[in-house]
């Protein structure tokens, strides 16, 4: 919202010079009101933010108008460069007379003509003069003026006072404009030249001003959007190419608040770690938007940030190969563990692991269901440990044949091989040199590979393919793998001396089954990034937390997008994309052998169906919440909703369930768990 001036003098003219000169300086930028002496009678309060004075002696009259609230600027004037000519002009050694407005603003503006170096002449007041030298002296006067004698011997008009260079700069600051002013030369933004008093300060903002234009220049010449936020996280600069990027103008955001107007540009994070962050892909009005951000310290004193974007168009494109052919096929890491969401105690444990493995210098094994993020991790392990400025190269071992991953990892020289290239190549295991390694799938590597993978872990030297000198690196390896290593070491599918090199430090990263109160939360997120505004019926959400997710978080986003794309507003049960999969479990009982199940289960309840479908609801609502319930549990629940059910009968409920595969007891703690069959049934049941 716009502040208001109140620009205050005692004539009308005074007031539209000052009015005209800031206008011209800070467009419409300032709402301002003109008040003269005369006005002053018909009102009370000055309704203002900030009001104008020409001198202490008016604002003595018009203090009692002020509110405390209100801000004071007292106006340091100057006069005109024509104005100054004129009165050079005045013959040496002549006595002439200066009117203005009050005795004060008088003596003020004569000590301004003399600074300015007007001291051939000698200046008096036109309040301290005796009457009669009046009509014997020439008069200086500023503008019309109401005092001026009906006879003089030479009136001399230099024109309306002006705002000096301090005064003007103080309206910037009390506005919070300061930006407008360092775009532009401020002596020649009038539509009147000023001769400023205030050399010094015009000498210094003139050289801030030079640096200010050579800044811009270069902002508006380098192919990228550039902002730039204090260490309040205000932003104080922001080029063209920004503005195209994030549909803005300069104007609009300059002084606003960088961390809540662009929360996925990863200030906070630049900020707060005093870490620069490289290339960050991120989502901007739907655009991919590539972005780099650095925190602005010097002599260990934080000043801000400046966040260095591009559209990934395909100009972004090549000069990403560009980069690619002068580090190879590394590629740098993107995530970190605050990319990595979820609220349950299960993925905050294995963050917590991972975090304090980062720290390490020793091999790590990342094991899980595809789809859980294990390539995530391994960034943001990556991310948060030393070698985190170094390549994160990573390669999937199961997406080449034998002979090719092995000239991959290892590199090659001129003529190893037929279609080898010219000048032979660099393999993984040199390009991740003082970074991190990422073998995901390392299940699939075949057996004489592994051989030689163990020595380079052993030996930190490779030999590249058709070549015979020994070439030294140093990277931190981490593997992945969706299958069970030892099960494969035991049947001789992987080498154990290998797997004991590769699982130092295991990881295992849980399935999304396993961490149920991530389920929705993880939905919703995914729903914000591709700006989806469906809403999930109850029913829907209950299908979620029941859905087995057998591709886990990945499976996941894919429902997201599937349902953002259908562009309904309401998402039920039957719109979600494994539906036929559920029916279809749904739809066995039709078979001869399910529908013996469900007369079992029926002659089995007898009399007491109710109690056998309460036992299961209450098991089916503690699966959704990931919780387990025991007899007692069930009891307990039994009597709070009025059903008599001991816990003995509870207890033969279980059993027989459990004899139909409807639920597991498990011993212990660990409580009774409904199966999918349980579910199935239950559901069929119900629904009947």
């Amino acid at each position: 919202m716009r502040k208001t001036l109140a620009i205050v003098s005692y004539s009308i003219e005074s007031v539209n010079s000052y009015y005209t000169q800031i206008k011209a300086l800070f467009s419409g930028n300032i709402l301002m009101q003109k008040i003269t002496m005369n006005d002053i009678k018909n009102i009370k309060i000055i309704n203002a933010d900030v009001v104008l004075v020409p001198s202490y002696d008016m604002f003595g009259k018009i203090k009692k108008h002020i509110s405390k609230e209100t801000d004071i600027i007292f106006a340091n004037r100057t006069i005109s460069r024509s104005g100054l000519k004129k009165i050079m002009g005045i013959e040496k050694g002549s006595e002439v007379i200066l009117i203005d407005e009050s005795p004060e603003m008088t003596e003020q503006m004569i000590s301004v003509i003399y600074q300015l170096g007007a001291r051939h002449i000698n200046i008096e007041s036109y309040w301290t003069i005796k009457k009669e030298d009046i009509y014997k002296k020439p008069l200086i006067i500023l503008g019309q003026s109401e005092y001026l004698p009906s006879y003089s011997k030479e009136i001399i008009n230099i024109g309306n006072s002006l705002l000096d260079f301090n005064t003007i700069i103080d309206i910037g600051i009390k506005f919070d404009l300061m930006h407008m002013l360092n775009r532009q030369d401020i002596s020649k933004s009038y539509n009147v030249e000023v001769e400023t008093a205030n050399f010094g300060l015009e000498e210094i903002f003139g050289l801030l001003n030079s640096r200010e234009s050579q800044l811009e220049i270069l902002l508006h010449t380098i192919d990228a959007g550039v902002i730039g936020i204090d260490s309040e996280g205000d932003i104080f600069l922001c080029n063209h190419d920004a503005e195209k990027i994030i549909g803005l103008k300069e104007n609009d955001i300059i002084n606003k608040n960088g961390l809540e107007l662009f929360s996925r540009i990863p200030f906070k994070h630049a900020l707060k770690k005093l870490e620069p962050i490289e290339e960050k892909l991120i989502k901007i009005h739907g655009e991919h938007v590539v972005v780099s951000v650095n925190p602005l310290v010097h002599s260990s004193k934080l000043y801000g940030a400046v966040a260095i974007m591009r559209r990934y168009d395909e100009t972004e494109k090549k000069q990403h190969k560009i980069r690619k052919q002068l580090i190879g096929k590394g590629h740098v890491a993107k995530y970190y563990f605050d990319d990595i969401m979820g609220k349950s105690d299960v993925i905050n444990k294995s963050k917590d692991i991972a975090k304090r493995m980062s720290k390490s210098n020793s091999s790590i094994l990342i094991t899980g269901e595809t789809g859980t993020g294990k390539e995530l991790f391994a960034q943001a392990i990556h991310n948060s440990s030393p070698r985190r400025n170094y390549p994160f190269v990573a390669v999937n071992c199961g997406a080449f044949p034998e002979s090719l991953l092995e000239s991959e990892l290892f590199g090659y020289e001129e003529g190893a091989f037929t279609g080898a290239r010219k000048g032979g190549k660099p393999g993984l295991f040199e390009l991740a040199h003082n970074g991190t390694l990422f073998l995901d799938e390392i299940a699939e590597m075949p057996m004489n590979l592994q051989v030689k993978l163990l020595r380079v872990l052993q030996e930190k030297e490779v030999i590249r393919l058709g070549g015979d000198s020994l070439i030294n690196v140093d990277f931190r390896l981490i593997a992945a793998t969706n299958k069970n290593l030892k099960e494969m070491v035991n049947e001789g599918k992987f080498r154990e001396d290998l797997y004991y090199r590769l699982n130092v430090l295991p990881l295992k990263i849980p399935p999304l089954r396993n961490r149920k109160e991530d389920i929705l939360f993880l939905f919703e997120e995914t729903k914000k990034q591709f700006n989806g505004d469906f809403i999930l019926t109850e029913k829907a959400e209950e299908l979620l937390l029941i859905h087995n997710w057998d591709g886990n978080v990945r499976e996941l986003v894919n429902c997201v997008e599937y349902l953002v794309n259908l562009g309904s507003k309401i998402i039920d049960a039957e719109d979600l994309p494994f539906i036929e999969y559920e029916n279809s479990i749904n739809n066995k009982m039709d078979t001869k052998m399910q529908k013996n199940i469900v007369i079992e289960f029926l002659e089995t309840a007898g009399d007491d169906l109710k109690k056998y479908i309460f036992v299961l609801e209450e098991l089916k609502k503690a699966y959704i919440s990931n919780k387990r319930l025991g007899r007692r549990s069930i009891h307990e629940i039994a009597k709070i909703n009025g059903i008599f059910l001991s816990e003995q009968e509870v207890r033969r409920i279980l059993i027989e369930l459990e004899e139909l595969e409807m639920v597991k007891i498990n011993k212990g703690r660990a409580g009774t768990v409904i199966t999918r069959e349980g579910l199935n049934i239950l559901g069929h049941i119900t629904m009947g």
